[in-house]
């Protein structure tokens, strides 16, 4: 049993603290997961923006003050808390969630962000909602296209269900494989836990908030048992199916038009992620997401929140609220605070249904975020050209065949040739001030090739990447007031927490990353993390400190 093995001394022996089989001795699930004492499931939930700063303040209160996250801070007492862990980089949802479910950075995965640049594939057979061109035409003869892996590729990107599905229409096709659509689980160059996990007869289910992050399939494409994908950005409707709170009719009415989505109101974004929650709970009983037909209970599941992301970013004018922070300790708005109560109180929910139905002994949680957010100090903010017409983005000063502009800017020049980088990295360098960037960073050439695949070895990495100072966000709007994708600090210091009831409580301040989440999931589950594609090739090893300490 777990209890009786956590003075084992070394991460390599994480299995058996799960009371599972080492590595060597490794059974498929499906005829060893109903062991007594065998950690049969593993619950990873996403909070996506929750920084570790967050979770320290919410557990033990800002400054000494009120706790507020009473469920999260109760797995701490039986769980291992990383407080320097790393989300992606990039930190966007896409190579976050990537990293997570793979193992993988996009030195591997050729995952960079959700909107990117491939210079090996074609542009779709028709011109998506927005905006990247396509035509029936332009493959083979056309090749290097924007990519969508957002919304822009469902069915009908208004509707709560997408339509149906992706419209392979919307993908980006192959020249070099009689122009088929590239699925975004065929995007992604690697296989995915889920996939290690239903090989070995396990059953496996994923919650999200677009039809693309059916990535989590992986190569296969058939590493799902259950996806569930309500699109996030669909024109709010009432949600009569969410049964936790009052959300039929939406609660905020002044954010239901047909040019708003659930990400416009720090009420109704409570409502959809309760879809999510709704699902997980269902798959908790052993029913689908719907809970319309008996299944099993998942190996390996979970879901992201958007909760708190919306609770960081949000300028609400409608109803004249601001979200994010109150000053540099994180001291959370009254808006933001509303989301990490509303979410602690969901995953109270799923770990109360775990212990009715007996699951909990045997069911390792894990709390972390594809990304953090930027910045946590509301003096620090500065939108262009929003907040100041004077600047501009990089990708006004320099020519690009695409250029990706958050709180970072991912750049794909026009000129792509040694003289053609440098003089663009000139250009930037003497306008850093004009871009926000006089305090930032620029990585390109060899500085980049020590993260990524470089040209021409890899179709996908941008040109240069654009690290401006902290608290830049490039937006021409003022609905938003931090944003992610970058490599600052505050972008990628995510909580992480690794949890079960035989766990002894530990603080780890040792560098982690969210990309050491899939082979600690398969490790705990008694399977070969080097079944991950990713893992092989970048050396990715479990968490560390999961095999020692002292038992309960």
């Amino acid at each position: 049993m777990l209890k009786h093995l956590l003075s084992g001394a070394s991460i390599g022996a994480l299995a058996l603290l799960a009371g599972g089989p080492t590595l060597a001795q490794t059974q498929p699930l499906a005829g060893d997961y109903e062991r007594e004492g065998h950690i049969r499931h593993v619950l990873l939930i996403s909070i996506d923006g929750m920084h570790a700063l967050d979770f320290a303040n919410c557990a033990h209160g800002v400054s000494g003050g009120t706790t507020y996250c009473p469920n999260l801070n109760a797995l701490a007492r039986t769980g291992v808390t990383y407080t320097q862990a790393s989300a992606s980089k990039p930190s966007d949802s896409f190579p976050g969630l990537t990293a997570l479910v793979t193992g993988g950075s996009p030195r591997s995965t050729g995952a960079f962000y959700d909107v990117s640049y491939d210079r090996a594939l074609s542009p779709p057979e028709k011109t998506t909602p927005l905006g990247i061109v396509g035509g029936p035409t332009l493959c083979p003869g056309v090749v290097g296209t924007q990519v969508g892996m957002d919304e822009s590729i469902d069915v009908d990107l208004t509707k709560l269900d997408a339509g149906g599905g992706i419209d392979p229409g919307y993908l980006p096709r192959d020249p070099k494989n009689g122009c088929a659509p590239v699925y975004p689980h065929s995007f992604i160059r690697v296989n995915t836990m889920f996939e290690v996990v239903k090989a070995a007869g396990g059953y496996t289910a994923w919650s999200d908030k677009h039809q693309s992050y059916e990535l989590t399939k992986g190569r296969s494409g058939a590493g799902l048992n259950d996806f569930y994908a309500p699109e996030i950005n669909s024109i709010p409707v009432a949600l009569p199916q969410v049964k936790r709170m009052a959300c039929n009719p939406l609660p905020d009415q002044t954010a239901v038009s047909s040019s708003n989505a659930y990400t416009d109101s720090f009420a109704n974004i409570k409502c959809y992620d309760s879809l999510k929650v709704q699902a997980i709970l269902n798959q908790i009983d052993g029913l689908d997401h719907a809970g319309a037909a008996h299944t099993r209970v998942p190996n390996v599941f979970g879901m992201n929140f958007q909760a708190v992301s919306v609770g960081q970013k949000l300028v609400e004018k409608s109803i004249n609220v601001t979200g994010g922070y109150l000053d540099a300790s994180g001291a959370p708005s009254q808006a933001l605070e509303d989301e990490i109560r509303f979410v602690d109180r969901s995953i109270g929910a799923m770990v109360d249904e775990l212990k009715e139905r007996g699951l909990y002994d045997t069911t390792a949680i894990i709390v972390t975020a594809k990304h953090g957010q930027s910045p946590v100090d509301p003096k620090r903010v500065l939108r262009i050209p929003h907040d100041d017409a004077t600047k501009q983005p990089p990708s006004a000063l320099v020519s690009t065949t695409q250029a990706l502009e958050d709180d970072v800017a991912l750049l794909w020049l026009t000129d792509r040739s040694a003289l053609g980088v440098a003089n663009a990295v000139a250009t930037l360098e003497t306008g850093a001030k004009t871009i926000g960037a006089d305090g930032g960073e620029f990585y390109f050439g060899a500085n980049l090739g020590l993260m990524f695949n470089v040209s021409p070895t890899d179709s996908r990495t941008p040109d240069i990447i654009v690290q401006p100072n902290v608290g830049v966000v490039y937006t021409g709007g003022g609905k938003k007031i931090a944003e992610h994708g970058g490599f600052a600090h505050q972008d990628v210091n995510v909580m992480m927490l690794v949890a079960n009831p035989h766990l002894a409580p530990r603080t780890l301040a040792s560098p982690v990353e969210t990309a050491q989440v899939a082979p600690t999931v398969l490790t705990l589950l008694g399977l070969d993390p080097n079944a991950l594609d990713a893992v092989k090739a970048e050396g990715t090893q479990a968490l560390p400190g999961l095999g020692q300490g002292e038992h309960h």
